[in-house]
């Protein structure tokens, strides 16, 4: 006799918890790139996110009347305190860290229903805010050739010592685009990039391995299927290729596309950001699409715009256009060729 089962079919052990520890897992390369160029303060802003995630997390819970050890336990709060600490400054002061998070957590995340019901995606709400809110602040990145102890950085942190001039720089896309305006057309950018000691072999200086950092972890999230390919190759495609047609048209104009895939937060990105399975595509074509168009948005704005990177908004853009991107992307139903 055959025996039958109904849906839903699950291929194997599988949970919110699980999901979430090995997204922290695949962070790992990526911070440990980061501890190695610039000291141990990405720790210290790790522990601020995260118990200011799991705090707002818990308030959040008891307002809201919902059993607090399953969703605390769950991971979802510490991933994204994670990715809000990564993607700001690593000495950013203590305050904006906690701002950012609590911001993600209560309104970005639990006032549009909690854990699977937010449109957008919480980190970048975060970094978007605070960005536009205090931008000389989130513009503070430290310099690789800056020397600061662990103790001069967890003071600069706490706000202990003041935040003076020389102990900040500009990132490697931001330092770009300024000297290009700067400059006014008497700078180009190979110039630049072989005489600015903010740049590196084929990025920022010390940054790339950052980004190599996170593009392991992301490629082994990928093997182990927490993530599929299509908005990853999507967002790095389109990068590569709008990057690729604009400095084959004018090379003393625009980089070329390495520096832009290894640049800023474009394999954080990529493989940790546009990959969100809540507030983005949830089609095999609608990722690829989703992928595609917030690439094409954040070189457009981190180029073009006033900020100097383009990831959040591209981001945040595309969420919008989610339903609409599944509506049509969404597969024939089963024996019905013409309908969706």
């Amino acid at each position: 006799m055959m025996a039958f089962s109904t849906p839903p079919y699950v291929l194997g052990p599988g949970s919110v918890r699980r999901v979430m520890l090995q997204v922290l897992i695949g962070l790992l390369p990526g911070i440990a790139a980061y501890i190695w160029l610039l000291g141990a303060s990405i720790v210290l802003q790790l522990l601020i996110a995260t118990v200011a995630a799991l705090a707002g997390e818990a308030l959040m819970l008891w307002l809201r009347g919902k059993p607090q050890g399953l969703f605390l336990s769950d991971g979802s709060a510490v991933v994204t305190a994670w990715l809000i600490a990564l993607a700001f400054p690593p000495l950013a002061p203590w305050w904006l860290i906690v701002g950012g998070t609590l911001f993600a957590i209560v309104v970005a995340k639990h006032l549009y229903g909690g854990l699977g019901q937010n449109p957008f995606n919480p980190a970048m709400i975060a970094f978007a805010v605070c960005i536009v809110s205090f931008p000389a602040l989130m513009s503070q990145w430290p310099a690789l050739g800056l020397k600061l102890t662990l103790v001069e950085q967890l003071k600069l942190i706490a706000g202990l010592i003041p935040r003076i001039d020389v102990m900040s720089g500009a990132t490697p896309l931001d330092a770009l685009k300024t000297a290009l305006k700067l400059g006014e057309g008497t700078v180009d950018v190979p110039t630049l990039l072989a005489t600015q000691e903010v740049f590196g072999n084929f990025a920022g200086r010390g940054w790339e391995w950052v980004s190599v950092g996170y593009l392991v972890g992301g490629l082994w999230l990928w093997q182990k299927k927490i993530i599929s390919w299509q908005a990853p190759l999507g967002f790095l495609g389109s990068l590569f290729l709008l990057a690729a047609v604009l400095w084959i048209w004018s090379p003393q104009q625009f980089a070329n596309p390495f520096f832009h895939l290894f640049s800023g937060g474009s394999m954080l990105g990529a493989f940790f950001i546009v990959t969100d399975p809540v507030s983005g595509s949830t089609t095999s074509r609608g990722k690829l699409i989703f992928g595609f168009a917030a690439g094409v948005l954040a070189y457009l704005i981190r180029v073009f715009g006033g900020y100097p990177d383009g990831i959040a908004f591209a981001v945040l853009l595309m969420n919008l256009c989610v339903p609409l991107i599944d509506m049509y992307t969404q597969p024939p139903i089963f024996g019905m060729k013409n309908e969706r």
